[in-house]
């Protein structure tokens, strides 16, 4: 594997690991208290599994690609304008705006995925609603999300 393979790698695998929702947090109340923390997790990722069969939408994934496809259009609009003035001044239009169009793309997709890393992440207002009430069904009282 090539270093610039290598490190693109690296970084795709730190976006995808850094992009997590929040998940619901439950109040401390009978059911909780009489089935412990490892039962109420294990209640939490089967609601969640549901939610994610019954409820159909793009969520994050599909917000996240649509504004990286903007940034990196607008990115390559702007690199090739800026490369064509720094092409026309050492000579060569053409090679600068593609030099730029590139960078400036690269730019916009990095900088949405470096973005979407360190933003709050919520999930999906429907995801979240039949999440809360599967896991009230099964008698937890979830307070919010973390």
């Amino acid at each position: 594997m090539t270093k610039p393979t290598a490190l693109l790698f690296a970084v795709a695998t730190l976006a995808l690991t850094a992009c997590s929702t929040s998940k619901p947090t439950l109040y401390p109340n009978d059911q909780y208290n009489k089935v412990g923390a490892a039962q109420a997790d294990q209640d939490i990722a089967n609601c969640e599994a549901q939610a994610k069969e019954y409820v159909k939408s793009d969520g994050q994934g599909g917000e996240m690609a649509s504004e990286a496809a903007r940034n990196t259009a607008g990115g390559a609009v702007v690199g090739a304008a800026g490369g064509a003035v720094g092409g026309a001044i050492g000579g060569d239009v053409g090679e600068g705006a593609a030099v730029g169009a590139a960078s400036g793309a690269t730019a916009g997709l990095l900088g949405t995925m470096f973005g979407w890393m360190f933003r709050k992440h919520e999930p999906d207002p429907v995801y979240r609603n039949f999440v809360e009430k599967c896991l009230r069904d099964k008698g937890y009282e979830p307070i919010g999300w973390q």
